[in-house]
């Protein structure tokens, strides 16, 4: 009697299938799951790739903005030297306050881009349970 006779169609149920349908059906999950977790590593890895790209941003903007908080410093210094009074104050003090804003963003970026693993780590942990599940499976 075929399969077809019984009514199942062109599958026979689980328990009546041998163990290359088993093999065949292992063999089509685990490629599926490899196509799904190639696919997730290359989303994961994006993403951090632009979480890098926007810290190492800041940290040019930081640079630029403690650089230009230099030359204020550098300014207020001539005029102090010049006039050894009052108008080098008030450039020192905005000098002062920009090299902070500047050394702040320049933290901050150096923070984003040192903490930042390129390792898709999401990946990863579903490729050991993948691995585990298979290994289940073989049992």
């Amino acid at each position: 009697m075929t399969t077809h006779e019984h009514g199942f169609g062109a599958e026979r149920p689980r328990a009546e299938r041998g163990v290359a349908g088993l093999f065949g059906d292992l063999a089509r999950q685990s490629t599926r799951l490899f196509r799904q977790e190639v696919a997730l590593a290359k989303a994961e890895v994006s993403s951090k790739l632009g979480q890098m790209g926007m810290g190492a941003a800041e940290l040019v903007a930081g640079g630029l903005i403690a650089h230009a908080g230099l030359l204020v410093l550098l300014a207020a210094a001539v005029l102090g030297l010049a006039l050894v009074l009052r108008p080098w104050l008030a450039a020192l003090i905005v000098g002062i306050v920009v090299v902070l804003i500047g050394a702040g963003i320049a933290l901050k970026g150096r923070r984003d881009v040192a903490t930042n693993n390129l390792a898709p780590d999401r990946t990863l942990r579903t490729l050991r349970d993948d691995a585990e599940w298979a290994r289940e499976q073989m049992r």
